[in-house]
């Protein structure tokens, strides 16, 4: 049985040699560069309803992301 997710979970990702965070809430997902506030944040709802649209504008801010840092 899996342990649901009832608080923030924060795990650091390496991404072609730049540090991330990854938030996990029971809200959604939030992926920044380590040590700044903004970021990507999707909203689990938005995730499972397979918006097109959603996945577009996803894509663009994962690049202007890396693209800042």
């Amino acid at each position: 049985m899996a342990t649901k997710l009832k608080s923030t979970l924060k795990r650091e990702l390496d991404i072609e040699g730049v540090a991330y965070m990854l938030a996990l809430t029971p809200e959604g997902l939030k992926l920044t560069v380590k040590g700044h506030r903004k970021g990507v944040e999707l909203a689990w709802k938005d995730l499972v309803s397979g918006d097109a649209a959603l996945a577009a504008t996803l894509n663009t801010s994962v690049g202007d992301l890396v693209n800042k840092s």
